[in-house]
């Protein structure tokens, strides 16, 4: 037997390759088919199922395509209902791969079709758990994403989940080995740990939600304080997931088209296209092409998108570092955005030697910044960071503006002023004065850099010196 996680970082999203004397599964795939089917035809073994754990909401899975390339059996947990053929398996039904089992572990909580699939070596002993978002390193899933597709609270099914985490996963031996869908990064719980994996005898050990003497009560209140709103694509995937998608292949064949400057001029002319530019943000301030947007493909791009692009059938033309443009297609499709035109060929150096203009982006760093604050103590801070960042530590007399919700803070901010904008590295903040430029905001200075380092020496206290506030 030979278990292989397959990390996409992106997503902090983890599928899984497992095999046994020349057959093998698929765990939760990406949409992309190409990773698995070359591991498949690189070890000489067909891939017999594909089990998923749940409706995915954070990615659009890759079940439909791989199941008609290869044949696999599509398989979900108990009460799951789609548009597609699939074996909707029972609670403790075995699955037979090449020389081991794999059981099917139903555990509502995170959604109702939530499964767990253990893993019975060739010997019999009880290896590895397939947690999906049943249970994290370090967390568990959140239990409110299912809410309106079930008329459940989330307090009834962080319920159910506490039951599954206690009589079906908690009662297994402590070498087991976790393997969850995802890992620190992703929206699907609250504090997940960069660990990928570990043993659950490890995880009853450090893992607030499986103390032993914590109730259900306190459990209750513990995994559903604080959750914020989820990202608004969220519910769009986990319904691609149920009805199913179009192929990856027909949308990387429309999308990942090299286009002129005279066609992307064209195609950037017409009403409802965004321009999306994925370079990096060091590159996109010195000048980008005027109302394009700043999402960079070294950021956590894919979950961005998302998040602030409300439409997915929005129709995008891109500006991507040389040799990217598929690349940037396809993760565009990772999270159901299957409208792509093309991508500039040449880039934003083909842009330039046609003659075009580019807008540039004032940017500073956080020294620059206190030295203006000691000029003009009246000037106005955009915080876009998240609003656990804000409570920890934030300048006293900044205004909120996270960066997940920027449409519903557009009213608070006046075109005639001056803002200063910031998050940590400077990510964020340049995608959000970005989309202000876009919209015609013009009165706006960037800054990258932590201002927890106003704190250090180099910028004195005695020099007026702009003060933080938090916990």
């Amino acid at each position: 037997m030979k278990i292989e996680q397959i990390y996409t970082g992106c997503l902090a999203q983890g599928a899984y390759f497992i095999e046994s004397d020349g057959e093998a599964v698929v765990i939760d795939p990406l949409r992309e088919t190409e990773p698995y089917l070359k591991r498949a035809e690189a070890r000489n073994v067909k891939i017999k199922y594909i089990l998923e754990t749940h409706f995915h909401a954070d990615f659009v899975s890759g079940h439909l395509d791989l199941a008609k390339k290869t044949g696999a059996q599509i398989v979900f947990g108990p009460g799951a209902k789609t548009n597609f053929e699939k074996h909707e398996a029972r609670d403790g039904e075995i699955l037979r791969v090449g020389k081991i089992k794999i059981k099917v572990i139903h555990t509502p909580g995170h959604t109702p079709e939530s499964s767990t699939y253990l893993v019975i070596d060739e010997n019999g002993k009880e290896h590895a758990i397939f947690t999906g978002d049943t249970l994290f390193i370090g967390d568990v899933g959140r239990p409110d994403l299912a809410q309106k597709a079930t008329n459940l609270t989330k307090e009834d099914l962080a319920g159910w989940l506490y039951d599954s985490l206690r009589e079906k996963i908690m009662i297994l031996p402590d070498d087991v080995i976790v393997y969850p869908a995802h890992g620190a990064g992703s929206a699907c719980g609250k504090n997940m740990s960069a660990e990928t994996f570990d043993t659950l005898g490890n995880q009853k050990a450090t893992n607030y939600a499986l103390r032993a003497d914590m109730g259900k009560e306190e459990f209750i209140k513990e995994v559903t304080d604080g959750l914020l709103p989820p990202p608004q694509y969220f519910a769009k995937n986990a319904q691609l997931n149920k009805s199913g998608s179009a192929s990856i292949d027909l949308v990387l064949e429309k999308g990942a088209k090299p286009l002129s400057v005279k066609e992307f001029e064209a195609l950037a002319g017409m009403e409802e296209v965004l321009l999306i530019d994925v370079r990096d943000k060091e590159e996109f301030v010195k000048g980008f092409i005027p109302g394009s947007i700043f999402i960079g493909l070294d950021g956590s791009f894919a979950p961005w998108v998302g998040s602030l692009v409300t439409n997915l059938d929005t129709k995008i033309v891109l500006i991507a570092p040389e040799g990217r443009g598929e690349e940037t297609v396809k993760r565009l499709a990772r999270v159901g955005y299957d409208n792509s035109l093309g991508y500039l060929k040449g880039g934003i150096d083909a842009w330039l030697a046609a003659g075009n203009e580019v807008t540039k982006m004032k940017t500073i760093n956080v020294s620059e910044f206190v030295d203006d604050f000691r000029n003009n103590q009246a000037i106005k801070v955009l915080d876009v960071r998240k609003p656990g960042e804000w409570e920890t530590s934030h300048i006293d007399f900044a205004q909120h503006f996270p960066l997940d919700f920027i449409n519903d803070y557009m009213s608070e901010i006046d075109p005639k002023e001056t803002y200063f904008m910031h998050c940590r590295s400077g990510y964020r903040s340049t995608v959000a004065a970005s989309i202000l430029m876009a919209r015609g905001f013009t009165k706006l200075i960037n800054v990258q850099g932590k201002f927890d380092d106003i704190k250090e020496s180099t910028f004195p206290v005695e020099g007026n010196c702009p003060s933080l506030v938090g916990k």
